[in-house]
């Protein structure tokens, strides 16, 4: 999994935002075209945060470099095979954006 933290700003010029949009789309096609990607989502700003039964707040409250604003899930025979999809390709670093990237556990149901 890529989990994407901080990026280009909401604030950007229209032509900044499309060019950048551009950059994501060509990333996935390339993804979809070698076969690894599974998914992916571009998460909205806000949210709640959940800490207990009654405890719900607004959130979450981290700086904008911090910030998850998205996600894949990519098909990678190994954690350098992930890191290095990250690291060629992910868009956002002129931003700076970071890539966590997390093996994901498979559960069989």
């Amino acid at each position: 999994m890529l989990i994407f933290h901080g990026g280009i700003k909401s604030e950007s010029s229209p032509e900044e935002l499309q060019a950048n949009m551009g950059k994501w789309m060509a990333w996935v096609d390339k993804l979809h075209q070698a076969g690894k990607y599974v998914s992916g989502e571009a998460l909205l700003p806000g949210g709640k945060l959940v800490t207990g039964k009654n405890a719900v707040t607004d959130g979450p409250y981290t700086e904008g470099k911090e910030l998850v604003g998205g996600y894949f899930v990519i098909n990678a025979a190994t954690m350098d095979e992930a890191i290095a999809e990250a690291t060629e390709n992910y868009p956002d670093y002129d931003f700076g954006g970071s890539v966590q990237v997390r093996q994901a556990m498979k559960f069989d149901m």
